[in-house]
């Protein structure tokens, strides 16, 4: 099925959905051969500074000081910031109104923010607000310093 460079145009070897390869599909963008060299490296420079922006992180949600506390981990905090604010998904968020992030940790790993998030979850009340006061006093919406 895999056939040398010369026979495939170079926008083939950009997508990885037209070359099997499943994992980096969806990073880098289909780009026509006339685009250019230049054009060519800036895109790909774009879609990898956007990829690397993602880092895993765990965080907590409240409705109010001291109110209903959700406890999630994603690993592009903006976008999911902006899911709940908008109440895209149906859950608990929408359902209690939570939409006020007071903690976040970053990880370096994905499997060490779900590990964190499933600790926290199990945690008492008491210590989840003890958390979020150590580090979040006046407990101040940092999704606004985010977006």
């Amino acid at each position: 099925m895999y056939k040398p460079a010369q026979s495939y145009p170079a926008r083939i070897f950009l997508d990885p959905r037209l070359r099997g390869d499943d994992a980096f599909l969806g990073i880098f963008p289909v780009i026509p051969v006339k685009a250019g060299i230049q054009r060519l490296y800036a895109e790909i420079e774009q879609w990898y500074i956007v990829f690397l922006m993602r880092k895993p992180c765990v965080y907590i949600l409240a409705s109010k000081r001291n109110g209903t506390l959700y406890t999630g981990v994603t690993s592009n905090l903006v976008q999911r910031m902006e899911q709940h604010r908008i109440e895209a998904i149906e859950g608990f968020t929408k359902r209690y109104a939570v939409h006020r992030l007071v903690w976040c940790e970053e990880h370096d790993t994905m499997i060490n923010a779900i590990a964190r998030e499933k600790s926290i979850k199990k945690w008492h009340r008491a210590w989840k607000l003890r958390l979020i006061e150590e580090a979040n006093p006046e407990w101040r919406d940092l999704a606004e310093e985010l977006l």
